[in-house]
């Protein structure tokens, strides 16, 4: 009996730590990002416009959006509401945060806020609201327990993910075949299992100053089979699932998220076959006919409130591409091309008898 309870509990506290740190954490680093780093990216395309005040103002926002320490404190402050902080700790992870993605030569990046933010704002929840002194106590452990992770760790963990990173573009760019299937299969999945894809691409798809220039092209087309994956698995499971969820379905996981349908893949994990198939068949379509680029946390958004689509926008257009090809480039691969696939991967399947009505009915 006692080992059974011990097998129990450990399971019980495994799942628990997985969901906090895994995925709480992780989407609530992705938010982090996404309200400083990819807001400023999205603005910078609009101090384009030519009037100068417009131009002046939106370069000040832009250049404070992209700061290190501001994206770092962004993180730690998501965290920290994800984890249930108190005001105190949720202050401090602000700073930790800022800490932990400055750390280390060139800056640890994400990663290094993640693992700081976690280490303060966990210490700081231990001591908040039971000291008489809080304003001074918490702020102390937090910088002093995440502050020093993300001091000593968050730059080997920072050049850890640069090096895959570059790893991913090299390959990338040698072999673009079989790695914009892998890519674009992987991110796909991890966008519908309950972890978060655009956490995961923050990471991974970075270009720093000295990138090789293959290397950096490789990112690239690497983050942008990431986001045909993403789209083929969020456009895949709305038409995919339309006789079950109707239009409902359509906007909730196609401008949403795919993760809704997790409680039915652990039924019927078959369902997941028709937006892999598309992944796949699309993914090395994106690098190497279609050329299609991102970068950063956008490569693991999807159609998610169209934010993969702007990171693509900004990004070519960047390189010259002229809107419209991008235009019609992402209406094929990202909405278009995945939706014919998956749909009709799923009527062959329905009429095989190996997907049911109701197999993908949302609650």
């Amino acid at each position: 009996m006692g080992t059974n309870k011990q097998k129990r509990s450990f399971s019980e506290a495994l799942k628990y730590y997985a969901d906090r740190y895994f995925i709480k954490a992780m989407g609530a680093m992705a938010k982090g990002i996404f309200a400083s780093l990819l807001i400023g990216t999205i603005l910078a395309q609009f101090a384009r416009i030519p009037w100068a005040p417009l131009q002046t103002f939106l370069n000040f926002v832009v250049s404070v959006c992209q700061n290190g320490y501001v994206i770092g404190g962004a993180i730690g402050a998501a965290i920290a509401l994800a984890l249930g902080a108190k005001t105190f700790t949720l202050c401090s992870a602000v700073v930790v945060g800022a800490i932990g993605y400055m750390s280390g030569a060139g800056g640890a990046g994400p990663v290094g806020a993640y693992v700081a933010a976690i280490v303060g704002i966990e210490f700081g929840r231990l001591v908040e609201g039971k000291t008489k002194v809080d304003i001074i106590v918490v702020p102390l452990v937090c910088l002093m327990t995440g502050g020093l992770v993300g001091y000593l760790l968050g730059g080997p963990l920072g050049t850890f993910m640069r090096w895959l990173g570059e790893k991913i573009g090299m390959a990338t760019y040698m072999a673009p075949i079989p790695m914009g299937i892998i890519v674009s299969a992987a991110l796909g999945l991890i966008l519908t299992a309950p972890i978060s894809s655009a956490a995961v691409a923050a990471m991974i798809f970075v270009i720093t100053e000295g990138t090789d220039p293959n290397t950096a092209e490789g990112i690239r087309l690497a983050a942008g089979a990431a986001t045909i994956g993403c789209c083929c698995h969020m456009v895949g499971f709305a038409v995919a699932s339309f006789r079950e969820n109707k239009w409902g379905g359509v906007v909730s996981q196609g401008l949403g998220t795919s993760m809704l349908q997790v409680p039915n893949v652990l039924r019927h994990p078959q369902i997941l076959i028709p937006p892999v198939v598309a992944s796949v068949i699309l993914g090395p379509l994106g690098t190497t006919v279609f050329q299609m680029k991102n970068i950063g946390i956008s490569g693991g958004m999807g159609t998610c409130g169209l934010v993969g689509q702007i990171g693509t926008f900004t990004t070519m257009l960047a390189e010259g591409t002229p809107w419209w090809v991008i235009l019609l480039k992402v209406l094929l691969l990202h909405i278009v091309a995945p939706a014919l696939i998956a749909l009709g991967t799923s009527e062959l399947m329905r009429k095989l008898g190996w997907i049911k009505k109701g197999d993908m009915l949302l609650d």
